[in-house]
């Protein structure tokens, strides 16, 4: 029997144990669609005792889950990449929904999804171990690669589908048990739906658990469980210091992708018209909802003003509005908090001497009070400390800021305690890479924007935008250890 993946299936239920069962409380979380800012769905807060059960179920499948055979751990990952596809309409329907999510939005989280659960199914094979020599006459050193356990994935809601599936598909193709605390805006996106889709692939129950609840309510206790041997958290660099505090207290590992600062540099040799057209992507997908989003624009004096000019057209002329219209592009905001932040930045920037080209307002949708769609917005004459570029603004905000030279554009890309991505336009390969090579953070894209990920390749952040690593094999590294067994083939001797 196929699943029910509407918004109006009843999603009011934890998922423990391979069970859909009631929270040992009466409260309930309200779902609320970004666009209609209409209540579609309730979910269960859990409390402390759900997460118990949900660890203690984990960590009783795992024991049995790990002794599997490679083949079947492969069978259950290519299982649910065919099956993100196969419902890929209904998925990309709950995304605009519940994350307001624009068609292009949802088609992509599924794109990425399913690239991660593919390469998921090639770990299972690749958890081989190494025979070592010693320094020990007749002995044989083994070191084999385990599963760590039981792993906790805390996922936000810009990209709820694929920031989950990113840490559960390689947790659980390495043997592992998972237990996901989505983040509150996203519920459904970020965890129930993968246990339905999961259910769906087969996956042996227990094996993922799935508890909705606030952070402030049932934060603490994921992460500081016993039975939690990872924390694999995506989200703002503030409250990832704190889950990474309390994650090492544990001595769980700590997996964190954090937030970004993500510059865009355009030099004076750059092919503007495609810096610009990279630009719009980069800045304006998502509304600017993502950690890998251009943050600011570094662009040369030289060719500044046609770039400002450029961009602020097309940022204009955007199609704005609804998630649920197929032509929109940019779409609401997540809540209002988001909203009124990123506008704030926008203010004080203006106040502190910059232009505002375009944007800059809440645009008004109709059947709607206090709408979440914010403008897509330009701003020239900023500079690096101002507050809608020094800050994460996470919003269709774009800050562009003029450069002299090379060194400069350097210099002011790293002025700031993130180094998550970023892209460099500069006229030829060979040059963007020279200067990519220069700049401190985890990934650079030439003659391309920063919004790049692809699950067969690293994925991780310098200085305040994270630790460890996510996709490749760098993700065994979080989720595996490394044992290592001693032969000793021929009688020892020994000083005593």
């Amino acid at each position: 029997m196929s699943p029910d993946l509407s918004i109006e299936d009843d999603w009011n239920g934890l998922y423990i144990g391979g069970e859909w069962v009631d929270s040992e409380s009466d409260e309930e979380i309200a779902v609320e669609d970004p666009s209609t800012r209409e209540e579609v769905a309730r979910v269960p807060a859990a409390v402390e005792a759900d997460v118990d059960a949900a660890y203690e179920a984990a960590a009783e499948a795992q024991a049995e889950w790990e002794k599997a055979p490679p083949a079947e751990r492969e069978r259950v990952a290519q299982q649910f990449a065919q099956t993100l596809q196969e419902y890929e309409e209904e998925i990309v329907e709950l995304l605009a929904h519940e994350a307001g999510g624009s068609r292009i939005m949802g088609e992509t989280s599924v794109t990425i999804a399913t690239d991660q659960a593919t390469q998921a199914a090639t770990l299972p094979r690749q958890m081989s171990g190494e025979q070592m020599d010693s320094n020990v006459p007749g002995k044989e050193n083994i070191v084999r690669r385990e599963p760590q356990g039981v792993v906790t994935v805390i996922s936000p809601w810009n990209f709820p589908l694929n920031l989950s599936g990113r840490a559960i598909a390689p947790a659980l193709a390495t043997g592992n048990a998972v237990v996901v605390k989505p983040a509150s805006n996203t519920p459904i996106t970020g965890g129930l739906l993968m246990a339905k889709l999961y259910e769906e692939a087969g996956l042996p129950d227990g094996l993922l658990n799935v508890v909705t609840g606030s952070g402030s309510d049932i934060g603490d206790p994921v992460v500081e469980h016993p039975e939690s041997d990872v924390v694999a958290f995506t989200g703002s660099t503030p409250v990832g210091r704190g889950v990474a505090a309390k994650a090492g207290e544990n001595l769980s590992v700590a997996a964190m992708e954090l937030g970004g600062n993500n510059a865009h540099i355009v030099t004076a040799d750059a092919d503007v018209e495609a810096a610009v057209d990279s630009a719009v992507f980069g800045s304006f997908v998502h509304q600017g909802q993502v950690c890998i989003s251009i943050n600011r624009h570094l662009v040369h004096e030289d060719v500044y003003d046609d770039y400002v000019g450029m961009l602020a057209d097309r940022a204009a002329s955007l199609p704005t509005g609804s998630a649920h219209d197929p032509d929109t592009v940019v779409a609401p905001i997540i809540d209002e908090s988001q909203r009124d932040e990123m506008l704030e930045y926008v203010a004080e920037t203006v106040d502190a001497g910059a232009t505002l080209e375009t944007g800059g307002e809440t645009l008004e949708m109709d059947g709607v009070d206090d709408s979440l769609l914010v403008a897509p917005t330009v701003l020239s004459d900023v500079e690096n400390d101002m507050a809608a570029a020094c800050n994460e603004h996470f919003g269709p905000i774009a800050p562009v800021i003029p450069f002299s030279d090379v060194d400069e554009a350097v210099e002011l890309h790293d002025d700031t305690e993130y180094g998550l991505s970023g892209s460099v336009h500069a006229g030829d390969v060979g040059t963007g890479l020279q200067i990519a090579e220069r700049l401190d953070t985890g990934h650079v894209h030439v003659n391309d924007q920063p919004v790049n990920d692809e699950a067969h390749v690293p994925f991780g952040g310098t200085k305040a935008s994270g630790v460890g690593g996510y996709n490749s094999t760098d993700i065994m590294d979080e989720v595996t250890e490394k044992k290592w067994i001693s032969l000793q083939h021929d009688r020892r001797e020994y000083p005593f």
